[in-house]
């Protein structure tokens, strides 16, 4: 959000250090720029009219410097020229600035949330960013089948179905999922791999699924268990454990004791459920719930989702370049961006109240499919969940702040073992993976202060390189990588050459990278290669390869050793997923997807009739014509193209 305070000065330590800062800033010679930000900034503002909208700040490249959304366009671009009215931060960035881009929305509300896509698409050094932005996992209970399916989610919500969530992790829906099916006995299988059943799977044999798909139960008694889960999930989870239990009853009653017992384990998953929810949430419904810490310049933002009256996950979050701003503008901020993916409740309840409450309200209303309430709980269950909200963030800024100190100290000892003139901010580590040359692929996780930056992870499909030579790849990925790095970021300001390198790999991959660096014309990349020692295989006695010929090695429990496994199995987990895909791809794919102007509509349907793709390559052209679904000209275009010419 945009802000352009007066009067007071934005830093806490009073006008005296701001005006301090101020004339220091100054002094460095920043005033030419300031009269070129301003300049620019100017020229758009002659073009402007009060209008609703978004305006991103750009620098000499290009580069968006801040996104900013604004009820009077015209208004609020004009405060960027009073420069005397500008806290340092804000100076800063108008230095930066050279041109700026203008969108007009038809209202606030709706700049508002184009701001936030904005944000999340830029990431401007000058905006708050929401930095655990990764989507979140869902239970999706799909119902385009006789049966319908119980399966984990993430991502665009295409499928029919009902949504549950969200959910912290993969872990606690991976859980909550498998205690769900044995509760209700749903299946989890593909469509596919249903059709293709004789006979029941693992799941019936340890009492997970119904086995509908081969006739165990029928379709009216899979549509009573299915309405129990809707209804369970739904927050009506006491009226489905009163069923089951008297269920059991009779059952027991009848000497049914095989049912009883059965119904008995239904009954246990569902105690489980509940209690591996921590947070006590009944008489809430459906909300989610913020609450803010602060701590040596630090902010934390915890979050839990409440669905039904139930805890579906709580997560704490961390946003980024906070500083100087106010807390329930970070907050509003956070918020924007956290529902530019994550669907909104009706209810959703902070610790403070936000100036701009309302205006988030109007502009989530819409993908809330409804009024959308944003308020600060004042008693009751509310109140109290809210407590423990404030709680949870607090602990979490402590623990983050232990961490970043143990973080700090394991970079302090890194740059002293691997001799670098300080601790490194961007650490890039690669490896390659292929089974004897085949779907060869490079890989680089990157490494910052605070943990992985997985939004910065990247592959390279191996194309030179074909044969068995892990040497070519290294170099191939090198030439790639750091060609273009040079190319379009040559004075090395855009915080994305790296302060280390780290291969894995030993001396032959050592050389590759160093000589590859060496012909680009790149000496001043530090790199170093980890590779396991004489026993080969035995972790703890890694040898690490300087360029220069020299051997290091850690005690076998140092923790820095243990640090930089990690960086290293990080990276070996992401080379093998990545070609494990890529390998998937290849296996599934199909000659027909050669021909030009087929779909996989028309390719399934060719398929499906005449069994494989050889099958359709020696079809006659009247053969063709007559499969189910494949129109004339279809047929046309399969047979010209394996019988080119006539």
């Amino acid at each position: 959000m945009a802000r352009t305070p007066a009067g007071t000065p934005p830093h806490p330590k009073g006008a005296e250090r701001f005006n301090e800062e101020r004339a220091t800033y100054t002094m460095k010679g920043s005033q030419p720029d300031l009269e070129a930000g301003v300049a620019a900034i100017r020229e758009v503002l002659a073009t402007l009219a009060p209008r609703p909208g978004v305006y991103r700040m750009l620098d000499a490249r290009g580069d968006v410097l801040y996104v900013g959304k604004a009820r009077a366009l015209r208004n609020r671009v004009a405060n960027y020229t009073q420069i005397e009215r500008l806290p340092l931060r804000l100076q800063r960035m108008v230095a930066q600035t050279r041109a700026m881009t203008i969108v007009t929305t038809n209202s606030e509300a709706e700049a508002l949330l184009l701001e936030a896509q904005l944000i999340k698409r830029f990431r401007p050094p000058y905006n708050v960013l929401l930095r655990d932005d990764k989507s979140f996992p869902f239970i999706l209970l799909r119902t385009d089948h006789a049966f319908p399916r119980i399966m984990k989610h993430r991502g665009a919500r295409r499928a029919k179905g009902n949504y549950y969530g969200p959910f912290a992790s993969a872990g606690s829906v991976n859980t909550t999922i498998n205690a769900l099916q044995k509760l209700f006995l749903l299946r989890s299988c593909t469509d596919s791999f249903m059709a293709r059943r004789d006979r029941p799977c693992l799941l019936y044999q340890i009492k997970r699924c119904s086995a509908p798909c081969v006739g165990r139960i029928d379709a009216a008694g899979y549509a009573e268990l299915v309405d129990e889960a809707r209804d369970f999930l739904g927050g009506r989870s006491s009226a489905v454990q009163k069923k089951i239990e008297a269920q059991m009853n009779q059952a027991a009653e009848a000497l049914d004791f095989e049912r009883a017992a059965m119904l008995r384990d239904r009954l246990r998953a569902a105690t489980f459920i509940q209690g591996s929810q921590a947070v006590n949430a009944e008489g809430v419904g459906n909300a989610d719930v913020f609450a803010l810490a602060v701590k040596g310049g630090h902010m934390a933002i915890q979050a839990f989702f409440i669905r039904g009256g139930q805890n579906w996950g709580h997560r704490a979050f961390f946003p980024g370049h906070t500083e100087g701003l106010d807390e329930a503008e970070v907050l509003t901020a956070f918020l924007a961006q956290f529902y530019e993916e994550v669907p909104p409740p009706r209810l959703i309840l902070v610790d403070r109240a936000l100036p701009e409450a309302a205006l988030l309200a109007e502009a989530l209303a819409g993908a809330a499919g409804g009024k959308v309430e944003v308020s600060v709980p004042q008693r009751g269950d509310r109140r109290r969940l809210m407590e423990q909200a404030r709680r949870n963030a607090a602990e979490a800024l402590d623990r983050r702040a232990a961490e970043t100190g143990t973080k700090a100290r394991l970079n302090r000892e890194l740059a002293e073992f691997l001799e670098l003139p300080e601790p490194p901010g961007r650490i890039e580590i690669y490896d390659n993976s292929h089974v004897q040359g085949a779907h060869a692929l490079g890989a680089m996780v990157v490494a910052g202060p605070e943990g992985f930056l997985k939004g910065q992870y990247r592959k390279w499909n191996i194309k030179a390189a074909q044969s068995n030579d892990d040497y070519a790849m290294m170099r191939e990925v090198f030439a790639r990588r750091f060609s273009r790095a040079r190319d379009e970021d040559p004075d090395r300001d855009g915080g994305m050459w790296p302060d280390l390198v780290l291969i894995d790999g030993g001396k032959g991959q050592m050389s590759a990278a160093r000589d590859t660096l060496e012909e680009l014309g790149i000496e001043d990349v530090p790199l170093i290669a980890i590779a396991k020692g004489p026993h080969h295989g035995r972790e703890g006695r890694e040898v690490f390869h300087f360029p220069d010929g020299r051997e290091k090695m850690l005690p076998e429990n140092a923790p820095l050793l243990f640090h930089l496994q990690r960086l290293r199995d990080e990276v070996h987990r992401f080379a093998i997923g990545a070609h494990r895909e890529k390998r998937s791809r290849a296996i599934s794919a199909s000659p027909l997807d050669e021909i030009p102007g087929i779909g996989p509509a028309r390719k399934r349907a060719l398929l499906l009739h005449f069994g494989t793709a050889s099958k359709v390559r020696a079809a006659a052209l009247e053969d063709l014509q007559r499969a189910p679904g494949v129109s004339a000209a279809v047929a046309q275009t399969v047979w010209d193209f394996y019988h080119p010419g006539g």
